[in-house]
């Protein structure tokens, strides 16, 4: 049985205002989506990656594949016009080459910082269950807003989990849950998670982490560095 890694770069990143990419802004002299590339490379559970790429940057990706070593890359897809799209066409792609039963980890290129351990625990969910979302507490007090302005609510913190990457499935199920969902009519669901809960399916939850952070704007690139900086040997030896 495989373990395979779905890397989704099929963004344009446009609440970072930049002008390529935010998966291709180099940090420290390396792109983002090498760091997240190597996360996976280095595992030994992984047994093969596979990117869906923004349109036009296919050829980039490889180019950096090949300069640091992700000798682990089968194949490139085209993103489609939104997350859900995008990550049809990766599974889609995958079903042609594995097996049902094979473990796909969706994981967006925008979080570098995934560790082995979060890795490791949503493989051994994901085999256990069937899936496996990374999560973690929901730490904050939560008010419940209809304008963005005003609360007059709050909603328990402790029936709450923040959602992250990777969330991992058997092949053949995210395959058949993306087959429903278009005939559902479904076709821009924000994440695989939220997918299985508009099919009515439920989710089991894996291991997150507050260090393992998603790049969306120019302060989570600082972030990003900091943490970096302050870890680089533990990052290194992964």
């Amino acid at each position: 049985m495989a373990n395979i890694a779905l890397i989704i770069a099929g963004g344009s990143g446009a609440r970072m205002h930049q002008n390529i990419p935010k998966q291709f802004l180099t940090v420290n002299e390396k792109p983002v989506i090498v760091y997240t590339l190597e996360a996976f490379q280095n595992h030994a559970d992984i047994d093969a990656i596979s990117v869906v790429c923004i349109e036009g940057w296919e050829s980039v990706l490889m180019a950096y594949a090949n300069q640091f070593n992700i000798t682990k890359l089968i194949s490139v897809v085209t993103g489609g016009k939104n997350g859900q799209d995008s990550i049809r066409n990766g599974v889609f792609e995958l079903e042609k080459r594995y097996t049902s039963d094979d473990i796909v980890l969706i994981h967006d290129a925008i979080r570098p910082m995934v560790s082995a351990e979060i890795i490791s625990d949503c493989i051994v969910k994901t085999q256990l269950y069937g899936c496996g979302i990374a999560t973690v507490p929901c730490a904050e007090a939560m008010m419940i807003t209809e304008d963005g302005v005003i609360s007059t609510g709050s909603y328990p913190r402790d029936q709450l989990k923040r959602t992250q990457t990777p969330q991992g499935f058997r092949l053949g199920g995210i395959c058949s849950l993306h087959r429903r969902a278009l005939e559902a009519g479904i076709t821009n669901s924000v994440a695989s998670c939220t997918l299985m809960i508009e099919m009515g399916e439920q989710v089991y939850f894996s291991a997150g982490s507050e260090k393992n952070i998603k790049l969306t704007t120019v302060d989570d690139i600082d972030i990003f560095k900091a943490l970096l900086n302050t870890q680089r040997t533990e990052w290194i030896k992964r």
